[in-house]
């Protein structure tokens, strides 16, 4: 490390000197050409004076350092000049590796990898003056020691370094050129490579019909064109200015070499896309019409070859507009038939229109639907959610909405439901998140009236001007411009998932169903939804899907939660949420963050991946609502049961919520609550002293009730079950300090009606909870004294380490295994799932969760997670992979599933 220091220290220093002897050299010149001045003045007296008397005389030229770089490699090729004609090759040794790192400086400021025409003649000089000096053996025997030696020196270098430039050399001793030539192709030729580079900006494709048209008003000098315009006269030239010398077979020639060109280095990508959309203009008959239109639209998709980055926003909307022209030729003709499993003939497309038998051509409306689909969702992950552009971004919804719908609507005419299930899936996937209020307003959005695009308009207006005829194919607008949406999304939701249960794939299947789900909770109905995901039987095979599917199904379980808390459904939103935040990344379960920690270590492949799965800001599910709701979850289930007895203490249902409260319990100074979580925790231990007042007043400061629908019915919602846990709670810890208890005072004491208070205790009592009795003549309850003896508590202890070590048992032999093998044992509790068929699924779920088992075996434990690999696992893993490592964590260390949907609770 020390010597790569020094290294680069002594670099830096030779080029300090480098420029500090050349500021002195230009400064003893000026002292030389300076008058002398008497008296002795100093230096900088000089200086100024010949300064101020050139200054009068003489105009200051100021280069850059562009120039001053090609400059300084000129003198260093007049070096080599004279020292060849002296047979220096000492000085010729030193010039050459001069010459060597002005190469670099060159290439640093032309910003070029191709060295400069001055090196290559340099080298070609070099090269011819060596093979002379080696061929003439005489001479060399009467050079000096010294000269001999830089002979040697000078031909291992040489050699060395003319391999990088063998094809330059050899064009150079083909087509020789002066220094200044050299330069000025130089020039050209990076002008050319930087107008065909593959890296050119696409976002500059419109800002060249801008450029094209401004003219600086004080120059005299005559209007250009700009590249863009030019291809479109040498286009118009080649194919319009004579239509009827333009043939079906020029037009296709020049197809297939456009098509041939695809992908070559060096080709431009935005002028092929000129071009095909020139050649459009063109087309003899509407199938060759189309088959251009299916090239242009693949090549505008290439336009942005990165996986990360996005097509530029212009592109994608003239791509809309191309997919509209092709729509609107297969429903004018419609025995022109799009297939992409048969090769159609080579002259296929010439059958013009009058044409009456099928004609083939290739494509796949469906699968560009998708890409553009793709590009939509990518340019929203790649634009700032808090600027106008991604607002404006949003606008272009309906232009989407335009082309799936009408693409859906051929599918179906033609009788391919298939594929008109996956583009129905795509237009699901951009309504299901949609609250009725926004659906609304994406609905009067596309009422409004949406321009063409200016490029439409102008290749059909160019295409419809020569000579008065209609040499080429013309297609009016047939298929509609606006989307049509029904009032309310439930209606679109409905047609659209019917149409994919009837004739869609088991993912195309699966999606819709979560999408439906998804959108039944954000509506409020709570039981539709829940009964959706029970019949589907989702979560039992949701861990063999794709990555996507996975946090598609963890946003439909947290908007689950979400919409079971709202309708006052505790156990069941905590059941829904629990795993969701059993291991800490929530962030990363539902695509909303990437979450970093210091016990994993990710690739930057992984890295990417995970970016490219990321949710646009407009989906987002607000982590601090959903927070808030599976934090208070926790304290109505946990609170009573930690004020329990000790050998009556049931197994925590929230292990994160427990671990909250032994931290917040720890904590020396409790200060006022800041966030989530210390609200939560003030509430807590309010609850644990029975004032429900004080609790409910901490959990109604937090700032997310303003995110909640029917926000006063929800608060008036919670402050009942504050009311009943907080009754509970009192109850189960100081019952030792009663002997009996009025119904009255409970009621009055805790806000409660007498029924509803009558209805808690006896619940309590039936479930060996609360040890009581009712005494009806008084109407009070009547509390017993149990007293646990030392045997009684050696065998609940020993009973609680027998139930960790079975746990750890089956959690080892899963990972040992792989999973549960045919023959192996079975895991506690599945038998009694199978004898308990009397009970539905959903009481067999759902049912109270204070001591269920929502966590799917244990914590910290796997369950029976995606994979097996690891004992375990979390949702973001492939589906392929197995398990075992998921984002650098161990399937064991995460939770099973997102929601154990299978597991029976104890009563």
């Amino acid at each position: 490390m020390a010597s790569r220091f020094w290294m680069q220290g002594d670099s830096d220093s030779e080029e300090e000197e480098e420029e500090v002897n050349e500021s002195q050299d230009e400064a003893s010149e000026e002292e030389d050409s300076a008058p002398a001045i008497a008296g002795g003045a100093s230096r900088y007296y000089a200086a100024n004076a010949s300064d101020s008397d050139d200054s009068d005389t003489q105009h200051r030229v100021v280069k850059s350092t562009r120039e001053r770089r090609n400059e300084e490699m000129l003198s260093t090729l007049d070096q080599i000049r004279n020292a060849i004609k002296i047979n220096d090759w000492v000085n010729l040794l030193e010039s050459f590796d001069k010459l060597n790192k002005q190469l670099e400086k060159v290439s640093r400021v032309n910003e070029s990898d191709k060295p400069p025409a001055v090196y290559i003649k340099a080298l070609v000089l070099l090269e011819d003056f060596l093979a002379e000096a080696m061929a003439n053996k005489e001479a060399k025997k009467k050079m000096s020691k010294s000269n001999a030696q830089a002979l040697n020196a000078m031909k291992q270098k040489l050699k060395k370094n003319n391999k990088n430039y063998e094809e330059l050399i050899a064009q150079f001793r083909e087509n020789p050129v002066e220094e200044e030539d050299g330069e000025s192709d130089d020039e050209e030729s990076e002008n050319e490579e930087s107008e065909g580079s593959d890296f050119e900006d696409p976002a500059d494709l419109d800002k060249d019909e801008d450029k094209s048209g401004e003219k600086d008003e004080n120059s005299d000098e005559d209007w250009e064109p700009s590249k863009r315009d030019r291809r479109f006269q040498e286009f118009f030239k080649e194919f319009l200015k004579n239509p009827s010398q333009t043939t079906w077979e020029k037009v296709d020639k020049k197809l297939k070499d456009l098509v041939s060109e695809r992908g070559k280095k060096g080709t431009s990508r935005l002028d092929q896309v000129d071009q095909l959309t020139h050649l459009t203009l063109a087309a003899k008959t509407p199938a060759q019409k189309l088959e251009v239109l299916f090239n242009l639209i693949s090549a505008q998709f290439d336009v942005n070859p990165s996986l990360l980055g996005h097509m530029p926003v212009g592109i994608w909307k003239q791509c809309v507009n191309n997919m509209l022209h092709v729509l609107d030729i297969l429903k004018m003709y419609p025995n022109i038939v799009v297939d992409e499993s048969v090769q159609p003939e080579e002259k296929e497309s010439q059958k013009g229109a009058d044409f009456k038998g099928t004609i083939r051509v290739w494509g796949n409306l469906v699968a560009f639907l998708e890409r553009l689909d793709s590009e939509f969702f990518k340019s929203l992950q790649g634009t700032d959610p808090y600027t106008k552009d991604y607002v404006e971004r949003l606008r272009d919804e309906p232009l989407f909405m335009v082309v799936a719908q009408n693409v859906q609507e051929y599918l179906e005419s033609i009788n391919d439901f298939k594929s008109a299930a996956r583009v129905a899936l795509r237009r699901v996937e951009i309504v299901y998140y949609k609250p009725q209020e926004v659906y609304e307003a994406m609905r009067n959005l596309s009422e409004l009236t949406t321009g063409e695009e200016e490029t439409e308009s102008e290749w059909t207006e160019t295409g419809k001007s020569l000579d008065g005829k209609r040499h080429f194919v013309q297609v009016p607008k047939i298929v509609p411009r606006k989307p049509t949406f029904p009032e309310s999304s439930r209606d679109l939701m409905d047609s659209l998932v019917s149409l994919i249960y009837k004739f869609g794939d088991e993912r195309t299947k699966a999606r819709a169903m979560l999408c439906d789900i998804y959108h039944h909770a954000i509506l409020d109905e709570y039981h539709v939804a829940r009964d959706l995901l029970l019949m589907s039987h989702l979560q039992d095979g949701i861990q063999l899907m794709d990555i996507s599917s996975q946090i598609l199904f963890n946003r439909a379980m947290a908007q689950l939660g979400l919409c079971g808390f709202r309708a006052g459904l505790i156990n069941e939103a905590h059941g829904c949420l629990t795993e969701l935040y059993q291991s800490g990344r929530v962030k990363e379960l539902l695509a909303q963050g990437v979450s970093h920690s210091r016990y994993q270590e990710k690739t930057p492949e992984q890295e990417k991946a995970e970016r490219r799965r990321q949710m646009p800001y407009h989906m987002h599910i607000n982590l601090e609502l959903l927070e808030s709701t599976h934090l208070i979850c926790a304290m109505l289930i946990e609170v009573p049961n930690m004020a329990s007895p000790a050998y009556d203490r049931r197994k925590p249902a929230s292990k994160t919520f427990r671990r909250l409260v032994d931290i917040s319990e720890r904590q020396a100074f409790v200060g006022p609550p800041e966030n989530v979580r210390d609200h939560v925790m003030s509430a807590t231990r309010a609850m644990t002293r029975g004032d429900f007042v004080r609790s409910f007043e901490m959990l109604a400061k937090l700032d997310v009730w303003k995110l909640v629908r029917n926000k006063d019915g929800v608060l008036d919602m919670l402050k009942t079950k504050v009311k009943e846990e907080s009754l509970r709670t009192y109850l189960l810890a100081y019952s030792s300090s009663y002997e009996a208890i009025g119904l009255d005072q409970l009621a009055n004491m805790f806000d409660l009606g007498e029924e509803r208070v009558h209805s808690i205790v006896s619940k309590m009592i039936m479930v060996e909870e609360l040890h009581a009795s009712w005494h009806q003549p008084s109407r009070c309850v009547v509390f017993h004294n149990v007293e646990q003896s030392r045997l009684q508590g050696l065998v609940f202890q020993m009973a609680d380490k027998l139930n960790v070590l079975v746990e750890n048992n089956e959690r080892a032999y899963e990972a040992r295994t792989g999973g549960t093998l045919d023959g192996a044992p079975r895991r506690r509790g599945e038998d009694r799932e199978e004898r308990g068929g009397e009970r539905g699924r959903w009481q067999e779920n759902f049912v109270s969760g204070g001591r269920g088992r929502y966590q799917g075996r244990g914590g910290g434990g796997g369950g029976r997670g995606g994979g097996r690999g690891g004992g375990g696992g979390m949702r973001y893993q492939d589906a392929g992979f197995g398990g075992g490592r998921v984002g650098g964590v161990r399937g064991g260390e995460g939770g099973g599933r997102m929601v154990s949907l299978n597991r029976g609770v104890r009563v």
